[in-house]
């Protein structure tokens, strides 16, 4: 997938309803090299959409505050990853609003090692 791709690929979906399946709930700890991340969120993907990375398009989910399998929700924001071969997409229930500095704040515990900005939806 190409920069260009990559990056029409998450715009397509900023603003509009989507169903998710959450493979890393709230309280998961995933186990990297060098440290590990205990989710705080929800966080999955869109089933059978290949992001950047050759896997699917990953998803963080706000405004859930317990473990979800599966949700349908509105893609509220676009996390740009500018040193990564994948961006992110952030999700929230259908009609719930979060500003930028609540989403940055939401998501930080995973991308404060990236070099990130947000895209909000209208």
């Amino acid at each position: 997938m190409t920069f260009e791709e990559r990056k029409a690929q998450v715009k397509s979906y900023l603003g509009e309803e989507i169903d998710i399946e959450i493979d890393r709930p709230i309280g998961f700890v995933h186990k990297k090299e060098k440290y590990s991340l205990e989710y705080k969120i929800n966080y999955g993907f869109i089933p059978g959409v290949l992001g950047g990375d050759g896997e699917e398009l990953d998803v963080y989910l706000l405004g859930v505050s317990e473990p979800v399998e599966r949700y349908h929700c509105r893609v509220i924001a676009i996390v740009h990853r500018e040193n990564d071969v994948e961006d992110k997409l952030v999700a929230a229930p259908v009609g719930m609003t979060f500003t930028e500095a609540q989403v940055v704040e939401a998501i930080n515990f995973q991308e404060q090692y990236y070099d990130t900005h947000i895209e909000m939806a209208e």
